[in-house]
């Protein structure tokens, strides 16, 4: 086994990553449309009906590429503060790209069996798991970038929060799925509010008042 060090960015180290990650993110993102058909030689009637039948299709579309466009921004902006790369970014990157490549599945479960359990469970375990590797990653990224103070350490905070709510709403989710599958899907909603109030403090923090400084 090979165990020579990272290259530096210069020498082609954090941007192979980024650019085999660019390749999985808009190739899982392509894969999410593939289940929305409608079959051709349908009668008016038929094709009303399977028309109507796309709807959690879209729905779940809709749903998992907002997640994995998310995911795809938090996943530059933190192998961009990396210089250089090391086994163990490379592997939590490689993870986190086999739980991207993945989502297309638990994303067709939800479409089809939105009533199931198991189904929404999947899906919010996929979810949690993709961004709990993201969480891991952004600590690695804090690590190396040294100890921190004052409004920076609040940004690190706050950038640490944004993830980890995800992981926690999702996660919650799981078992309240085996409960009540609407209710664990209506218990996602409660994400929005809790970004809106993370990036407000985000916001406020980056402003030349709340004095952060690298």
């Amino acid at each position: 086994m090979d165990h020579t060090p990272a290259a530096p960015r210069g020498s082609g180290g954090p941007e192979r990553l980024e650019n085999l990650s660019d390749n999985v993110f808009s190739i899982a993102m392509t894969l999410l449309v593939l289940d929305i058909t409608v079959r051709r030689g349908l009668s008016t009637e038929g094709f009303r009906e399977s028309l109507h039948l796309t709807l959690p299709h879209i729905a779940a579309y809709a749903l998992s590429f907002a997640v994995i466009s998310e995911f795809w921004l938090d996943h530059r902006r933190i192998l961009s503060s990396f210089a250089a790369v090391d086994g163990r970014v490379t592997a939590l990157t490689l993870l986190g790209l086999g739980l991207t490549a993945l989502l297309p599945f638990p994303t067709a479960l939800l479409a089809e069996y939105s009533d199931k359990p198991q189904a929404v469970a999947v899906y919010g375990l996929s979810v949690a798991a993709l961004n709990g590797v993201h969480l891991s990653l952004l600590y690695s990224s804090h690590r190396r970038l040294g100890p921190a103070s004052g409004a920076t350490l609040r940004s690190r905070r706050l950038e640490s929060a944004d993830l980890a709510s995800t992981v926690l709403v999702f996660g919650a989710a799981v078992p309240l799925a085996f409960a009540s599958p609407t209710a664990a899907k209506w218990f996602w909603l409660t994400l929005f509010p809790a970004k809106f109030l993370i990036g407000r403090l985000q916001r406020r923090t980056r402003t030349p008042s709340g004095g952060q400084t690298e």
